[in-house]
């Protein structure tokens, strides 16, 4: 069992929840980590970098002259990558880099990470997280009173446009609703900080990962 302990606005604690490691799986399963973060990473790329090659340039396949009796080289046709303007040889294409993951290793590599936090005691939980008007200052001194000063993973149950807009300007900080959690967001920041009603949905499994 790990314990987690509450906290308010004001950092002081309130009180304490007991996490059965079992709900996660109760083992880090770092290669399901590394594959699922590699996959996120990969669906990233874009990969629209393309070049022309011969059959995309503009131009006739005639043949510029004849093969012999000229005097000079032989030559094909205008659009050959031999010749100033012709296309290139090997040329880039448009690629698909990215890949897939079972729904069930997804689940399971998501639970890893979150089990991962909570063991290295990175995950601090807020009772409540409910702003009456968009205020980053406010969340900026509720992140300073929770010790909370690089990166960190915001989860909660359900995103209100008062919260969204109070943490979209701080930087390295990101929010998520607990049903979207993925491994490769957990693991690009250092902390996560659940709301209590988000964490207790969590561990309900009232959420689908």
């Amino acid at each position: 069992m790990i314990d987690v302990a509450v906290y308010n606005r004001q950092g002081k604690e309130v009180e304490s929840l007991k996490v059965d490691e079992n709900i996660f799986g109760g083992v880090i399963r770092h290669a399901l980590i590394k594959q699922a973060v590699v996959m996120y990473q990969a669906n990233k790329r874009t990969g629209t970098a393309a070049t022309k090659n011969k059959s995309l340039v503009e131009g006739s396949t005639r043949k510029l002259y004849k093969q012999k009796g000229t005097g000079n080289a032989r030559m094909g046709q205008v659009r050959t990558p031999s010749r100033v303007g012709g296309g290139v040889t090997f040329a880039k294409s448009l690629r698909d880099f990215s890949r897939e993951m079972p729904k069930k290793q997804r689940r399971l590599a998501c639970d890893s990470a979150i089990l991962a936090k909570l063991q290295s005691g990175c995950v601090v939980v807020v009772d409540e997280l409910n702003f009456t008007a968009p205020k980053t200052k406010t969340f900026a001194e509720v992140l300073k009173n929770l010790k909370i000063e690089r990166s960190c993973l915001v989860a909660v149950k359900q995103c209100d446009e008062n919260l969204y807009k109070s943490v979209r300007n701080v930087p390295k900080i990101g929010l998520m609703q607990v049903a979207e959690l993925n491994a490769g967001d957990i693991c690009n920041r250092q902390k996560m900080l659940f709301t209590k009603e988000a964490f207790l949905a969590l561990l309900n499994r009232e959420v689908e990962n």
